[in-house]
């Protein structure tokens, strides 16, 4: 199983989706691949626009994207894909369409049985997650459930950060994801912070991008920051 699980597309000041570039180019090698590109966490723009945006970049690295809603049938396009590409936006959002076109346990076969590759960023992390349980989003629609790909053992917590707004009296991320870990004591949240991605392969999970570090929450263990993915025991 090979995945790319990023938390941020793109890095302030930068061009779109342009710091993970390099990273999906080694991740997917210099054979031209065929994207089947997943829009559903679109919700501000179409899918035609979110389609041409992810597009530009990913034809510049020598590969063909097309996306999944410009095919007939939904689940055929899954199985034709060589790569399977999902976009953020809202995970809400994207949860309810994979439920109602029936593609959950389809995207999941093809990753982990046939070894379709699987790139994802923000909400297309968080869905190859168990669940959409650690996401950031206003849950705008209902999801028709929780549940999501299930491709790695842990719940991905996008955009993390430990700043706080002054004045703000609201929960930080941090006291947010403790509430998850002592409702769900089982499982394990990485908190991915912008400019990094979980590179999984043959077993691994590797912390690639920007040098920064995942924070680790786990009930009844200190929450620390992690280099290493290798150190945690999943």
């Amino acid at each position: 199983m090979k995945l790319l699980l990023i938390s941020n597309s793109t890095m302030p000041g930068e061009p779109y989706f342009s710091y993970p570039q390099p990273y999906i180019k080694e991740f997917l090698g210099d054979e031209p691949r065929h994207i089947v590109f997943i829009p559903f966490a679109g919700v501000s723009m179409t899918f035609d626009e979110y389609e041409q945006k992810v597009k530009k970049s990913v034809v510049a690295s020598g590969h063909q994207l097309k996306s999944i809603h410009r095919y007939d049938n939904f689940r055929k396009a899954i199985l034709e894909a060589e790569v399977i590409m999902v976009g953020g936006g809202n995970t809400w959002h994207l949860t309810r369409l994979l439920h109602e076109n029936d593609l959950i346990d389809a995207v999941r076969k093809r990753v982990i049985e046939d070894g379709v590759p699987y790139i994802g960023w923000s909400a297309g992390s968080n869905v190859a997650c168990p669940t959409l349980k650690t996401t950031n989003d206003m849950p705008i629609v209902d999801p028709l459930g929780f549940d999501t790909f299930n491709l790695v053992p842990f719940q991905i917590n996008a955009h993390y950060t430990d700043l706080t707004v002054q004045g703000h009296g609201g929960e930080t991320r941090e006291m947010r994801l403790d509430e998850f870990v002592i409702a769900n004591p089982d499982t394990y949240v990485l908190g991915l912070r912008e400019g990094s991605m979980i590179w999984v392969e043959d077993g691994k999970y590797t912390l690639r991008g920007h040098e920064q570090p995942c924070k680790v929450f786990k009930h009844g263990e200190e929450t620390k920051e992690y280099n290493d993915l290798s150190e945690l025991n999943f």
